[in-house]
């Protein structure tokens, strides 16, 4: 089995030390990602727009460690604010309204206050003949 740990470029990864994934044999785990557009370094106040960009910044990781969204077979959501998570729901209806993993919200303080969402995933790889 081979482990691979993939990037994605942010400085919060350097500055704390991890990876944005890792694949480890079948299984990817991609680490608790906001709504940073980590090639700019910014992010945008709006929630649903934070959403948005986590859920491309997990597909790219993804996509790195050669998986899709349709591997991903288990899902956390962190909120600072239980009430916002129904507005997020359209959004993640539309990426897993047919993926439909296994998913966990949880209540909690994230590390900085301009995070208003994080996701978290656990993405499994398909065999050759069934990709």
């Amino acid at each position: 089995m081979t482990r691979r740990l993939i990037s994605s470029g942010s400085s919060f990864e350097h500055d704390i030390g991890y990876s944005r994934a890792v694949v480890d044999g079948d299984w990817v785990f991609v680490s608790g990602t906001t709504g940073f557009d980590y090639a700019r370094m910014t992010i945008s106040d709006d929630l649903l727009e934070q959403t948005e960009q986590c859920l491309l910044n997990i597909e790219q990781a993804l996509q790195q460690a050669g998986a899709a969204m349709s591997d991903i077979v288990r899902i956390r959501y962190l909120l600072p604010r239980r009430e916002d998570f129904p507005l997020c729901w359209p959004v993640l209806r539309r990426w897993f309204g047919e993926i439909r993993p296994a998913a966990t919200m949880l209540v909690a303080g994230l590390s900085d206050p301009r995070m208003r969402i994080e996701i978290e995933v656990t993405a499994r790889l398909a065999a050759p003949d069934q990709a």
